[in-house]
């Protein structure tokens, strides 16, 4: 939708409508979507895999959202990239800036870039400030700096979902201003954040495939009804 929208492509959206006395009072959550580009089929469906977690897939299980997401908050601007050699502005001297600043106002919510696990949700001694960590997979790590303070409940062990908020921006330790100082780490070794390639989310599991294919089955067959009424009508 953001640069390849050719003359001739269409999508379709099945999506939850709330009523009250008979009237239409809400949308809800598109449970289907359909989008043809340039000849070439793309869709996914909405599966809840629990009462708290659900996602949307392709209808043969793939995941297709990503593993994490791009950046921490949703609203910011970058004031320090990732960089082999930088100037503290406290500590007066050249060193690496292995992570990326994003510059917001003190408060502002930090969401977790992935599904994890708290490794470390504490003040930190060397320059972070209030510092969470936090383990994805095996080999994935994100770390989250200078923060005000910590969602309400976060502590160490505690499983996390992506998006899910886990602190505050804030300017504890080393920082000169309010801002988040956030890491990417492989097998403990720092990525850069916005080149890294992320990895896909898992599919869904041999346990829930069963019941995501009973599910998804009447997706299917209302957005193929929902294309072939709309070409007739363009015939």
């Amino acid at each position: 939708f953001h640069r390849d929208l050719r003359r001739g492509d269409h999508f379709s959206v099945l999506y939850e409508m709330y009523y009250d006395g008979g009237e239409p009072a809400q949308s809800g959550r598109v449970l289907a979507a359909e989008f043809i580009n340039v000849g070439k089929l793309y869709r996914a469906v909405y599966f809840q895999q629990s009462e708290k977690h659900g996602g949307y897939y392709t209808a043969d299980g793939r995941n297709i959202r990503k593993a994490f997401l791009r950046s921490p908050l949703e609203y910011s601007r970058i004031t320090s990239g990732f960089s082999n050699s930088r100037f503290h502005p406290i500590l007066r001297e050249w060193r690496a800036h292995k992570g990326i600043d994003y510059a917001a106002p003190t408060g502002t919510r930090v969401k977790a870039t992935g599904d994890g696990v708290v490794e470390f949700a504490a003040r930190d001694n060397r320059g972070y400030g209030n510092l969470v960590v936090l383990r994805h997979q095996s080999k994935y790590s994100t770390w989250y700096g200078h923060l005000s303070g910590f969602a309400k409940g976060l502590r160490k062990g505690m499983r996390v979902a992506q998006s899910e908020t886990i602190g505050y921006v804030g300017a504890t330790g080393l920082a000169t201003g309010p801002h988040l100082h956030y890491e990417f780490h492989i097998n403990g070794v720092h990525q850069n954040p916005l080149r890294v390639v992320m990895p896909a989310a898992p599919p869904i599991s041999a346990e829930l495939k069963p019941a995501f294919e009973a599910d998804v089955a009447p997706l299917v067959q209302h957005l193929k009804l929902l294309r072939s009424t709309h070409l007739a009508r363009l015939d």
